[in-house]
């Protein structure tokens, strides 16, 4: 082989291999992330010994080929507990279980990342597991009367007995105190020794079990039935009465006319007999009537 050929093709070969090892050795880190570098399974900390990791800031930056990188996300991250398969099931202090679609914000602490990285295999699944216990422990605890009493529908239910409230209707009506109580107890245990900030906690729906539902369900549709009828049997009063009322109104114009027409005819006759006019008036009106009928009955006293 041409030593020439030979040379270049080494020189190439070198070429690419430093060409390889410096895409290697550059990094980049996007905005809103921090990165951590590990070197040879070993997490690189700001001092021998410490559990503070050295992070890196969105940018460029330079590593040794042999290093690895991680990102962390330093957003607000949400994880979601919905759906039939996603959603918490908890029992209440009645018995009564109950599934609940919440949701739980937190984002990372840059000075405990070692903690979330390095002390848990799966930190996410691990969290996602300890809200959910967590929110049981609270649900189950959860009493009649926790809920705030100041308000005017939470006065109401407050003032039924404890035997007629169920723990469904109470956790609906103490939703804030039970939230309050959940961001509080979460705030305090999650934020200790996990590598993260509790921000807060959502419960969208609470969600009854099916027999409840079912049961609650047919309430609603009784009570729109009854009120429905109701409905309608109150438009249908008040429009007899409206009726009633017109007819009155027709019968007392019309009794009003014939009286007028009454007294107009008595004016008339006094007013013919001061004349004295009346008999000639009775003789024409009954020739009148004789002129139209076909036959006529005259009794004559004996």
């Amino acid at each position: 082989m041409d030593p020439f050929f030979m040379t270049v093709g080494i020189g190439a070969g070198i070429s690419l291999y430093l060409t390889y090892l410096l895409t290697k050795s550059r990094f980049e880190v996007r905005q809103g992330y921090l990165a951590v570098m590990t070197e040879f399974g070993k997490a690189k900390c700001k001092k021998t010994g410490d559990r503070h990791l050295q992070t890196f800031s969105p940018g460029f930056h330079f590593k040794w080929p042999w290093q690895k990188i991680q990102e962390i996300s330093m957003m607000e991250q949400m994880i979601e507990l919905s759906g039939e398969n996603a959603g918490t099931v908890a029992m209440a202090s009645d018995g009564t279980m109950l599934r609940f679609d919440s949701k739980l914000r937190f984002s990372h602490v840059e000075k405990d990342l070692y903690n979330f990285l390095f002390s848990m295999e799966n930190p996410m699944e691990h969290i996602k597991r300890l809200f959910t216990c967590l929110l049981r422990n609270e649900i189950a605890n959860f009493g009649h009367m926790d809920f705030e009493e100041n308000e005017t529908d939470h006065k109401k239910v407050a003032c039924l007995p404890q035997s007629k409230l169920s723990s469904y209707a109470a956790i609906q009506q103490g939703r804030r105190s039970l939230n309050k109580k959940i961001h509080d107890f979460c705030r305090t245990v999650l934020n200790e020794g996990y590598g993260i900030q509790f921000d807060g906690v959502d419960l969208t729906d609470i969600l009854p079990p099916n027999e409840l539902a079912s049961a609650l369900n047919a309430v609603i549709n009784a009570k729109s039935e009854a009120y429905k009828q109701y409905t309608q049997m109150e438009c249908e009063c008040e429009q007899r009465l409206l009726s009633a009322k017109k007819s009155i109104a027709i019968a007392q114009a019309k009794a009003k006319a014939v009286e007028e027409e009454v007294a107009t005819i008595c004016d008339i006759l006094l007013e013919v007999q001061s004349k004295g006019m009346l008999q000639h008036y009775i003789d024409r009106r009954r020739a009148e009537v004789y002129s139209e009928s076909r036959t006529s009955f005259i009794k004559r006293s004996t």
